[in-house]
């Protein structure tokens, strides 16, 4: 078995919508559904992929604007994230008023939420969810110990880190995650996230300003 992954760039947020998927039983999950759910089902139909679920990595409107028509599209759960982000997830449709995107949002409510230490998979591939707080109260990464692979939403960057000026930011807890949760992990874990390309942990170790 292998952990596969299609990153369909939605919305004029360009946040990267990822199909996590095994690419021997094509069963997998849609992390980060933002927005433009048709262009996210033809990209699942074209991928031959059975989704399985949901997996929201926190509840910003430009990651979980569209969970709630992909649930109805194709009749899954939501999972994720921590509870934390519970306010946000129940101001989306306000924060698409902000946006001029009124009509085309819904709020969220999960179907789980996750805590740190949990684990969750599809098709034999099992992630470890961290509780990583400071771009979002409740965010939430997947890691993937087998794959050496983690999906860090908007909590680290390729270059950069997660913003903290919005509701809920917090930059020493921000900069605590990374450094205490993510970067143990190990040099060799590689990444994608929510916006622009990936990379590897240790690549952002070394390199990175926000974390020198």
């Amino acid at each position: 078995m292998t952990l596969k992954a299609a990153i369909i760039p939605v919305t004029p947020f360009q946040q990267n919508c990822t199909i996590l998927f095994d690419d021997e039983e094509m069963r997998g999950v849609v992390v980060d559904p933002g927005g433009e759910v048709e262009r996210i089902r033809a990209a699942v139909e074209k991928a031959g992929v059975a989704v399985e679920a949901i997996w929201l990595t926190h509840g910003h409107i430009d990651h979980a604007g569209a969970a709630m028509d992909l649930k109805d599209a194709l009749g899954v759960e939501i999972i994720g994230p921590h509870a934390a982000d519970l306010k946000l997830l129940h101001n989306l449709e306000t924060q698409a008023q902000m946006f001029g995107l009124t009509g085309q949002v819904r709020n969220v409510t999960p179907d789980r939420f996750l805590e740190d230490g949990d684990v969750v998979s599809f098709a034999g591939h099992e992630f470890q969810v961290l509780h990583c707080p400071g771009h979002a109260p409740g965010h939430v990464v997947y890691y993937s110990p087998d794959a050496k692979f983690a999906h860090v939403g908007d909590v680290l960057f390729n270059g950069s880190i997660g913003r903290t000026d919005l509701a809920g930011g917090d930059h020493d807890a921000l900069i605590r995650s990374i450094k205490d949760k993510l970067l143990p992990l190990g040099d060799d874990v590689s990444f994608i996230c929510g916006h622009g390309p990936g990379g590897r942990f240790g690549d952002e170790r070394r390199n990175n300003p926000f974390l020198i």
